[in-house]
């Protein structure tokens, strides 16, 4: 009987450019200032500047809103001046849902609303605008083309509530680390 235990292991240069399959767009694309995120089934497509002044910043969010976004336990995101923020495509696809009653309290008794922009095709969250972060827009890694970005343009430099961090992850490795919010804090 063949010993079917071992495996094989694909090691992908990271140091360059490489995109994966990964859900229907084949077209997305990246320079030294600019890349794209596309949602899942490929009707939104967004592009971004990789540095400043247009790019703002990467984390890791642990917070209960980005739990229940995600259906995972943590959310890799970054942050992109609006007036940098192009749509290519499918801006009339995205739908959104807010909500005021958010993790985000900037300053008690005004207005926290957290609007979420997603694909109403797939259903895939492309970015999120809240009151308590005027001018900026919250991507999320994941929906980034280039996945040799998110090694390193991309890789989160902050951690925040962290008090929500399950046992088992790991601090982000060389990302500061903030019990709460850290996007106010930096």
């Amino acid at each position: 009987m063949a010993d079917n235990t071992a495996t094989t292991r694909t090691v992908v240069d990271k140091s360059k450019s490489y995109f994966p399959l990964a859900g229907l767009a084949n077209d997305g694309w990246s320079t030294d200032d600019e890349a794209t995120a596309t949602c899942f089934c490929g009707a939104v497509q967004l592009s971004f500047p990789t540095h400043g002044p247009g790019f703002v910043g990467s984390f890791i969010c642990n917070c209960s809103d980005c739990h229940k976004l995600t259906a995972s336990m943590h959310a890799t995101n970054f942050t992109i001046v609006d007036t940098h923020l192009k749509h290519l495509r499918g801006r009339e696809n995205l739908k959104t849902w807010g909500q005021s009653q958010t993790i985000f309290v900037k300053t008690p008794g005004a207005d926290n609303t957290m609007t979420n922009y997603f694909c109403s095709t797939c259903g895939s969250l492309m970015y999120r605008v809240g009151a308590a972060f005027p001018g900026v827009s919250i991507l999320r890694v994941g929906s980034v083309d280039d996945f040799a970005l998110h090694e390193t343009k991309l890789r989160p430099t902050m951690e925040q509530f962290t008090k929500d961090r399950v046992s088992w992850k790991l601090p982000t490795e060389g990302a500061t680390q903030f019990e709460e919010d850290g996007l106010h804090k930096q």
